[in-house]
């Protein structure tokens, strides 16, 4: 019902339609749910393709693909992205920055963090390279690569690219995009112990987004809030800014998100002595069709943590191992350092706890050997 509904907001026209119908069917994403703008994308791709037009194919592709990222499928959002770049691939790179970016944040979400920093580095080196740029296609690349440089526990790059995006974000009038550039520093404000700085950040980027009615990245504001009051210890604060993130995105139906979102309330519940309802959000995020290689390896990898501490509270050292084991097999091919680090910390007390010294050893060895990389030792390779 919500399909038709959508196509019929966007009429069949003739080619001359296309733009404001493209603003119509994205206006449907931000404010509505991406099931019903996927319906309407898709109307345009197939008749942008039967006239031949070549740039609102590629822009019905990127709705597409970004459609597919919040509802989780992850796979399909490369593919359309990837399609949109191969229509544009004789066209300047910045025309393709969209495309590029929207496919970094899908290997980015399938827990891929290394291949989505090489395709924005790779993308920012050529462009600083071929002379004067566009600020905001910049600005879009460096934003974008704040997320996974800090989930690999490159902070010093993270900094940078932080640096480097505040310094665009005044020759930008993009508000969107300036607004996720708030979003984005606020975590690097955090590992610094900026706290402070990183709400008023986020404040900002809040702002924008209320403004603008783009209900995703407002309810991905109220998540990172709640996330800066989770490390400061605000648990009632944070429980109520995850709540509310959990409730735009239900509404959404953005399920990658939801779930995702989902975990970190747990954590806070977990914390605030809310054991049963922790576990009842986590089991279902467990099941291969919510989170998982494709659908969020590190939340899958973070829910299997939190059930087996929760395991071991409760002393079942045999759950918890197999939760830990789980989380460990999901989180190494991530190469999410700091989740790695703490989950082999956790592995590695309750193996040693158990007299396995051998295998607590194993344990931490892993845990370490992720935390050192190229370019991090003093003293020859790591």
């Amino acid at each position: 019902m919500a399909e038709n509904s959508s196509t019929h907001d966007i009429p069949a026209r003739g080619p001359a339609d296309f733009a404001p119908r493209l603003a119509l069917a994205r206006r449907i994403l931000t404010t509505g749910a991406a099931e019903d703008a996927a319906a309407a994308f898709r109307d345009l791709h197939r008749e942008a393709a039967e006239h031949h037009l070549v740039a609102e194919q590629a822009a019905a592709l990127q709705g597409l693909g970004d459609c597919a990222l919040e509802t989780g499928e992850l796979a399909a959002a490369r593919d359309h992205f990837a399609g949109a770049e191969l229509l544009l691939a004789e066209q300047p790179l910045a025309h393709r920055v969209p495309a590029l970016r929207g496919r970094a944040t899908a290997h980015l979400l399938a827990g891929e963090l290394r291949y989505a920093c090489h395709l924005l580095q790779t993308a920012i080196e050529e462009l600083s390279a071929s002379g004067p740029h566009d600020p905001g296609v910049l600005l879009a690349l460096h934003t974008a690569a704040i997320g996974p440089y800090m989930d690999m526990g490159a902070y010093a790059r993270a900094a940078h690219a932080a640096q480097l995006a505040l310094a665009l974000a005044p020759e930008v009038d993009e508000p969107a995009l300036v607004a996720g550039t708030h979003r984005a520093v606020a975590r690097t404000l955090v590992a610094e112990g900026r706290i402070a700085e990183a709400d008023r950040s986020l404040a900002k980027a809040q702002e924008l987004y209320e403004q603008l009615s783009i209900r995703t990245e407002l309810a991905h504001c109220h998540w990172m809030r709640g996330y800066v009051h989770a490390q400061e210890g605000n648990l009632a604060t944070a429980e109520r800014e995850l709540r509310t993130a959990r409730e735009i995105l239900a509404a959404k139906r953005a399920a990658l998100f939801t779930g995702q979102v989902e975990v970190e309330l747990a954590d806070v519940l977990r914390r605030r002595g809310k054991t049963a309802e922790a576990v009842e959000l986590l089991r279902p995020l467990l099941a291969p069709s919510a989170l998982g290689d494709e659908r969020g390896a590190v939340h899958a990898g973070g829910a299997h943590r939190l059930l087996g501490i929760m395991a071991e509270e409760r002393g079942d050292t045999e759950a918890a191992e197999e939760h830990y084991c789980a989380a460990l097999s999901l989180l190494e091919r991530t190469g999410a350092a700091g989740d790695l680090a703490d989950l082999c910390r956790l592995l590695g007390d309750l193996l040693r706890r158990g007299g396995r010294i051998e295998a607590a050893l194993g344990a931490y060895r892993t845990g370490l050997g992720h935390r050192a990389a190229p370019g991090t030792t003093t003293l020859g390779p790591c």
